[in-house]
């Protein structure tokens, strides 16, 4: 599975794509943008590293912040709802977690949450991809988020 399969799997469906991104930084978004002629299917990206910019740009409720943490799947599913509402989408995908080094007991290194907007619906899920390191613990991130994109867009996709 590549980007450009996902930007097919999008087309196919007549769909636009948002990004809301925190522990990649706007790794998804630069993979889809790799690939020419991407400008037809995704709208935007949002990078919101900090819990601030959770909260201004994606309407992210500080209180649920507080509440549950940055990293957790109601701030993911917070994330991509924010994302949908303000883009040009017919789906949006978010990652929030711990890429390391560190983490806690409670919230190790290598835990990120995915949350997947489509049709109004929202999808949460929470991945641990262990102390694997922060470049792969990104990497992962960016791989399991295009996954969810293309199994939305093409639910035929093994």
């Amino acid at each position: 599975m590549s980007a450009a399969d996902v930007l097919d799997a999008l087309r196919a469906r007549g769909w636009w794509l948002a990004t809301a991104e925190s522990c990649t930084g706007g790794m998804i978004a630069a993979a889809l943008t790799d690939v020419a002629g991407s400008s037809d299917v995704f709208d935007r990206g949002f990078v919101t590293y900090s819990n601030a910019a959770k909260t201004e740009m994606l309407g992210v409720p500080p209180d649920l912040i507080a509440e549950h943490g940055a990293v957790s799947e109601d701030v993911a599913a917070a994330m991509a709802v924010g994302a949908m509402t303000l883009a040009h989408a017919n789906v949006a995908v978010s990652v929030t977690g711990i890429a390391g080094p560190g983490g806690s007991e409670h919230k190790p290194e290598g835990r990120v949450c995915f949350g997947l907007c489509v049709a109004g619906n929202t999808f949460t899920e929470t991945v641990e991809f262990g102390a694997v390191g922060r470049a792969e613990v990104r990497r992962r991130t960016v791989d399991h988020a295009l996954s969810l994109v293309l199994n939305a867009a093409n639910p035929n996709t093994p």
